[in-house]
């Protein structure tokens, strides 16, 4: 029930002992800000996690080739390891239960011109799935597609970078741009969200530049999407009999650690996630402990609080106050000094998250740090409560004391 009176000398308190309710709304003002900046910055790198990842489908693997470290049947080491059409043919039939999609990606650097414009590209020779792979974004026209390598034609889709440096405010879509002493028709023009060196890059049909290259079967790398219903231990189970099948193609050592290399995004997700577990873990040890700080330090204050109002307390005994008054007169000046420097921190600390925003992103990986707002309640809601505990405790025993040793203490 409101009473007037005693809000009045609740504001009358706080008005006498500044320094006491300073000390005790910064304790936990302090505690929630800080509590708060950290589960932000936890969030944060998250966020950074989220966007490394985002730039590839997690349900990839990237097969290349190297040089063989160890000799094997009549072949000599440092032997070179190359693939061809034939590899990508043989992976596909023989794991057909696993693939949802394969391309091979060709990679070369070239000049790019249109009319009085050129500059150099990377230029990727590709299969239609490859889109997939790299979760290109189409912002006008297609991506290559399967006649275009069944035809070998000279068809590029080029990125937006590509596109704002050679045409301008110009639509490309129909035109022909030259390129290695050939003019390429540009079909398509794609976004990617890995950055702007991936928007830097022209793709063209694999069969198209193997043609170019003294008409050559070989591949750079292969490029696989697996079915992702197969799991995790799926993934796993593909990645090394596909590795296995690899090796005894290739007359390459099994215990030879080099001449093929796969590399999985389950994997790499995996690695991550277990780091990224591993530090929200230690922000939450270190958000709690704060709370814990701030419940001991608030704690601590009240003792010292009722201690210091014994004496005040045995004069309203004496003149006719209940213990249940008295403790509710604590308990409601503890709970109005918490809760607002409580909301006062969580306010500050959603400031500076906002404030700091992606500054930190390049040289600490926090991207876009954020607090969950029921979290951040919730969390301040607690250290208010334990701060009501704090102050019933010593106004309890301060309650029970007779008027005369009130009035006595020293």
């Amino acid at each position: 029930m409101f009473s007037r009176d005693r809000w009045l000398e609740i504001f009358d308190s706080i008005k006498k002992n500044k320094l006491r309710t300073f000390l005790s709304g910064f304790t936990v003002a302090l505690g929630i800000l800080i509590f708060v900046v950290l589960f932000g910055f936890g969030n944060g790198l998250d966020n950074t996690f989220e966007k490394f990842f985002k730039d590839d489908a997690l349900n990839t693997m990237w097969v290349r080739s190297g040089r063989t470290s160890k000799p094997y049947m009549g072949y000599k080491a440092n032997r070179r390891i190359e693939f061809d059409n034939k590899d990508l043919e043989d992976i596909t039939n023989r794991f057909a239960f696993y693939i949802e999609g394969i391309t091979p990606r060709i990679s070369e650097s070239g000049n790019i011109g249109y009319k009085l414009k050129s500059n150099n590209y990377s230029v990727r020779g590709v299969a239609p799935s490859h889109q997939k792979n790299e979760m290109t974004i189409m912002m006008q026209g297609r991506y290559i597609n399967g006649l275009d390598v069944d035809n070998k034609e000279r068809n590029v889709v080029i990125g937006r970078l590509v596109k704002q440096d050679l045409f301008g405010d110009e639509d490309a879509l129909g035109k022909f741009v030259s390129g290695g002493g050939r003019s390429w028709k540009v079909v398509g023009v794609f976004q990617d969200d890995g950055g702007d060196n991936e928007e830097r890059i022209v793709y063209v049909p694999y069969t198209t530049l193997q043609l170019i290259q003294k008409n050559t079967d070989k591949l750079g790398q292969i490029i696989i999407s697996y079915k992702p219903e197969i799991g995790y231990g799926g993934a796993v189970a593909f990645e090394s009999q596909l590795k296995k099948y690899l090796k005894q193609k290739k007359f390459i050592d099994p215990t030879d650690p080099r001449g093929i290399f796969i590399r999985s995004a389950a994997s790499d997700l995996k690695e991550n996630d277990q780091f990224k577990s591993a530090l929200s873990s230690i922000i939450l040890f270190v958000g709690i402990g704060t709370l814990l700080a701030g419940i001991i330090g608030i704690s601590n204050i009240m003792v010292f609080v009722v201690k210091e109002r014994t004496k005040e307390l045995g004069i309203r005994k004496a003149i006719g106050a209940t213990p249940g008054s008295i403790i509710g007169m604590i308990l409601q000046e503890a709970i109005f000094i918490t809760s607002i420097s409580g909301y006062v921190g969580l306010l500050a600390g959603i400031g500076i998250l906002k404030l700091v925003g992606n500054t930190l992103e390049e040289d600490y990986y926090i991207t876009d740090p954020y607090v969950d707002l029921n979290t951040a309640i919730l969390a301040t809601f607690l250290l208010i409560a334990f701060g009501a505990f704090a102050g019933y405790l010593p106004a309890k025993r301060a309650a029970s004391i007779k008027p005369i040793e009130a009035l006595t203490d020293k």
